[in-house]
């Protein structure tokens, strides 16, 4: 009996890869059949994270550059922008769990004396925002970024910002509102938290984030925060990430326009779904009550567009429970519990962004058929 279920394993082996091929081949038809009629995103990047079926699948179609006409790499680069934002929210629960900080914690002893006076002169209570409030974009803190700053960054893109000179524009704009009611994104929130990141740990924020999650431990060896890191060996180049509605070039600006908390990294789709799986799968977070605060709604969901605690938690995705974020240039990562699987889509002009959506659900009634 032994001997015949010895015979039995290498075919059924071979069946589970040749599932997987057919998988990855309706995958590949799904993305080269989109893009087939969108050229005008120039490229499109998936990442397919699915443990359970044994998958794990990047592919790209397209240009990586759409003036040089250089086809795209699928393991090639990009800035992801806002998907920072979880990065930096598991960091600061990882304090948490770690005994360093409590999520109901004022701000007012986190940050330095500097910050502390600016935001005092700015009209705001500090005793009242709490590390929760930050990270759910509930600390009625009003933030630098508006329809001036992108014009400021149009004008001037190669304008090299500071942590400091952003949380000074924000005391500029200041307009406090009621903490905790109200749901207002905004990146000065990450932004505080980098600062607290740093005074905590007493290290760079971007070197702590890397070390509180253990980018080495759990091989995200393409993942670092540009111009503050030197970029890991054996990465490839950035990809091009457009802007129609600016006419930008990602790599004619200066990245520290959105670089310090609220956006930053540069990683792949396939370390961004790896770094997913690892979170929801308790192997970052091991404390599961410290971990569920992050798809937990701070104030009703409806009032905060769904956003918990650097990520947005919607009941029903295409009709599944999903944990997402997304950047600003149209990079987006979806988690979907009930699959134990990850998605991510990076389009390369964000005004096509519209297309993860769709990717992401033609790939979904693949994966469940």
């Amino acid at each position: 009996m032994k001997h015949r279920l010895l015979f039995f394993i290498p075919i059924l082996l071979c069946a589970t890869i040749s599932n997987a091929q057919k998988l990855e081949t309706k995958l590949q038809y799904i993305l080269d059949s989109v893009y087939k009629t969108n050229q005008d995103a120039v490229g499109i990047m998936v990442h397919v994270e699915l443990p359970n079926k044994k998958v794990s699948w990047t592919s790209a179609s397209g240009l990586s550059n759409k003036d040089s006409l250089g086809m795209i790499n699928e393991n090639q680069p990009v800035l992801i922008a806002s998907n920072t934002k979880t990065y930096v929210s598991v960091a600061i629960l990882k304090l948490v769990e770690n005994g360093m900080l409590e999520l109901n914690q004022s701000i007012k002893k986190l940050l330095n004396r500097k910050t502390r006076r600016l935001f005092i002169k700015g009209g705001y209570n500090l005793s009242e925002i709490t590390v929760r409030h930050l990270l759910s974009h509930t600390s009625g803190i009003t933030d630098y970024v508006d329809d001036d700053y992108f014009s400021f960054v149009d004008d001037h893109p190669n304008h090299k910002w500071t942590r400091n000179e952003q949380i000074r524009l924000a005391i500029k704009k200041a307009n406090p509102k009621e903490t905790g009611k109200t749901f207002s994104y905004g990146d000065i929130n990450y932004l505080l938290l980098t600062e607290i990141l740093e005074l905590e740990t007493g290290e760079p924020f971007y070197t702590a984030i890397r070390n509180l999650l253990d980018f080495k431990k759990h091989n995200l060896s393409h993942t670092w925060f540009v111009n503050l890191e030197d970029t890991p060996s054996n990465t490839l180049p950035l990809v091009h990430q457009y802007s129609d509605k600016y006419n930008w070039d990602s790599y004619n600006l200066d990245p520290s326009w959105d670089l310090y908390g609220g956006g930053g990294l540069a990683s792949t789709t396939k370390d961004i779904a790896l770094f997913f799986q690892l979170l929801f799968n308790g192997e970052i977070i091991k404390n599961q009550e410290v971990l569920s605060q992050i798809y937990t709604y701070v104030i009703p969901r409806e009032e905060s567009t769904n956003y918990c605690l650097g990520l947005y938690h919607f009941p029903s995705f295409f009709g599944y429970e999903a944990y997402y974020h997304g950047g600003f240039w149209g990079t987006d990562v979806i988690y979907l519990p009930e699959l134990n699987g990850t998605i991510s889509v990076f389009t390369l002009v964000k005004e096509k962004r519209n297309l993860n959506a769709q990717i992401s659900n033609e790939i979904i009634k693949i994966l469940t058929q």
